[in-house]
């Protein structure tokens, strides 16, 4: 393979920390009919990543790039599209789970996943909005049609889906609850929360009530408890797609609904995100940025758990 049909890429031969992360070399790919080839200029890190690292997640055994986050330039576009030209400024989110790749410094990706960067954008606000964005905005409008007065309960309300999730659900005229631990109470009354409960000091299905949409970030028992501050008719919406028939048994018995959802690509939603975001309405709170080749950095900062917003890879 010759240079200009290489690219650099951050890839892993096992499963495992962040150590297991490295830059290599690997042909440059090309777009099929309906694609383009984006030329990468960041991409955001998400959970969804360091969890694929680590266990393989819906990917299996590597080798594999993760990323699906992505704003750039097309490079290239293959047969039939008619959407975007060679240096066109785009972004949005590969299709999840097996559109993954966006930790390099091109990738394709199809042409209705991605729409018109906004100008007032820079790439690094364009690579961190997708994917959280998306998860957000099809939890709150599609499967519980958030609007005006609307009580919601959004868990984990400065992390990553959660901080744009806020800013979403206030756009669409709601009343926000959410939790975080004291220190980040501040952050989120900035991004629009109208009340923060501390989750380690109170238990918030004690004191929150009459709620009618909850968005859970975080799954396991969070889920099913979650249910109990609902006014009747209310729904929880949990981003986390697997997990134990009580949550559905117990909705059912409550008079609520329960929802579990996967994020997928959306040229619509991710129209409505470029809006929010170029209306000043949708901002995301960077935590970290980091060259391509400091991706094994980018994911011991998420390991953490402790970050407040999105961690972005600059692939320039």
């Amino acid at each position: 393979m010759s240079d200009v049909n290489t690219m650099r890429a951050i890839s892993q031969d096992v499963l495992g920390g962040p150590e297991v992360l490295r830059e290599v070399r690997v042909e440059r790919p090309k777009p099929r009919p309906n694609e383009v080839l984006v030329r990468v200029r960041a991409a955001g890190v998400n959970p969804t990543d360091w969890k694929h690292r680590a266990t393989g997640g819906f990917l299996g055994r590597p080798p594999f790039v993760l990323g699906w986050d992505v704003s750039g330039e097309v490079a290239e576009t293959g047969i039939g599209v008619a959407a975007f030209r060679p240096g066109d400024e785009v972004f949005g989110m590969l299709p999840y789970p097996f559109g993954h790749g966006s930790h390099a410094e091109y990738v394709t990706a199809p042409a209705r996943a991605l729409v018109p960067k906004p100008a007032s954008l820079d790439h690094v606000q364009a690579g961190a909005l997708p994917l959280v964005s998306l998860t957000a905005w099809q939890a709150l409008t599609e499967h519980a049609d958030v609007g005006p007065g609307q009580r919601v309960l959004i868990h984990a309300a400065a992390g990553g889906v959660g901080h744009v999730a806020v800013q979403i659900a206030k756009a669409r005229g709601a009343y926000v609850i959410g939790t975080a631990s004291a220190g980040k109470h501040g952050f989120l009354r900035e991004i629009g929360v109208d009340e923060p409960v501390d989750y380690r000091t109170t238990d918030v299905t004690e004191a929150v009530r009459d709620v009618d949409v909850v968005l859970d970030t975080l799954g396991g028992e969070t889920s099913v408890r979650s249910l109990r501050v609902l006014r009747p008719g209310g729904v929880v919406v949990s981003i986390l797609p697997v997990g134990s028939a009580e949550f559905h048994e117990e909705a059912e018995r409550l008079g609520v609904r329960a929802v579990r959802m996967l994020v997928d690509a959306d040229r619509a939603g991710m129209r409505a995100v470029a809006e929010l975001a170029e209306s000043g309405r949708l901002r995301a709170t960077i935590a970290g940025t980091f060259p391509l080749a400091d991706a094994a950095k980018a994911h011991e900062l998420g390991d953490t758990g402790r970050t407040t917003g999105k961690l972005v890879l600059l692939a320039d």
